[in-house]
């Protein structure tokens, strides 16, 4: 006589080979997460460059947020966030600006990836894409004047005092916007430099994730159905 009926073993290799495929997915979702976090981590060092024949020549361009809208498009908000959040502490003991600046790159990243991504959550579609895409460039811009005005002008004079600390900031500025001054600095700096700047990087960060999103997107797909596949082949050898 069975110790356990027929219907216990089955109901127990079923929730067996559920909480394996239940490992395998957890499994999965946390490695695309690093390879895009590990993706991002690279671009936040290398490539970066300045524009000074248009912007102030300390801001720097870096395409560290796309990986990161990305992940936000593919995995959903929490991994595209979690991509930025893993970004920022990677950065954070190479900080040269004890760590004031990669606060604000974090913040600029947190508000455009949620976003786009909980846009494109409740419109997955290539319209709802480009929907979700203007709204990140829009949060990204407005995020960059908001922590600009808000702290990262004063920090810097403050923290480069012995380099001359405004006045420098300003000399640097006349280059690309000759009548800036102390008395119009706030407006000029953040309405002719820090507004263009990070719409410029916004969209180019946008047109590239619009251009290569879907290839990503299949790629990951393709790795989590060959898994699958292969599980189900070995699964049935073993019947």
């Amino acid at each position: 006589m069975l110790k356990y009926p027929p219907e216990c073993i089955f109901r127990g290799f079923y929730m067996e080979n559920k909480m394996k495929d239940k490992n395998k997915k957890t499994i999965d979702y946390m490695t695309k997460i690093a390879i895009l976090a590990a993706l991002s981590s690279i671009l936040y060092f290398i490539p970066k460059f300045p524009l000074p024949f248009l912007f102030p020549s300390f801001l720097e361009i870096q395409f560290s947020n796309l990986p990161a809208i990305l992940g936000g498009f593919i995995l959903g908000p929490f991994a595209g966030g979690l991509i930025v959040a893993i970004r920022t502490l990677i950065k954070l003991p190479f900080s040269s600006t004890a760590c004031v600046g990669e606060l604000a790159d974090f913040l600029i990243g947190i508000a455009t990836v949620l976003t786009s991504s909980i846009i494109y959550k409740k419109i997955k579609t290539k319209k709802g894409g480009a929907i979700a895409l203007i709204f990140g460039s829009i949060a990204w811009v407005l995020m960059a004047i908001i922590t600009n005005y808000a702290f990262l002008i004063d920090f810097y004079a403050k923290f480069y005092a012995d380099a001359g600390g405004m006045a420098m900031i300003i000399e640097v500025c006349k280059k690309v916007l000759p009548s800036i001054n102390e008395n119009n600095f706030m407006r000029l700096y953040l309405f002719g430099a820090v507004l263009p700047f990070n719409l410029l990087l916004s969209i180019l960060a946008s047109i590239v994730t619009f251009m290569v999103y879907k290839r990503i997107s299949d790629l990951f797909k393709k790795e989590l159905f060959k898994t699958r596949k292969e599980d189900n082949v070995k699964n049935s050898s073993n019947m």
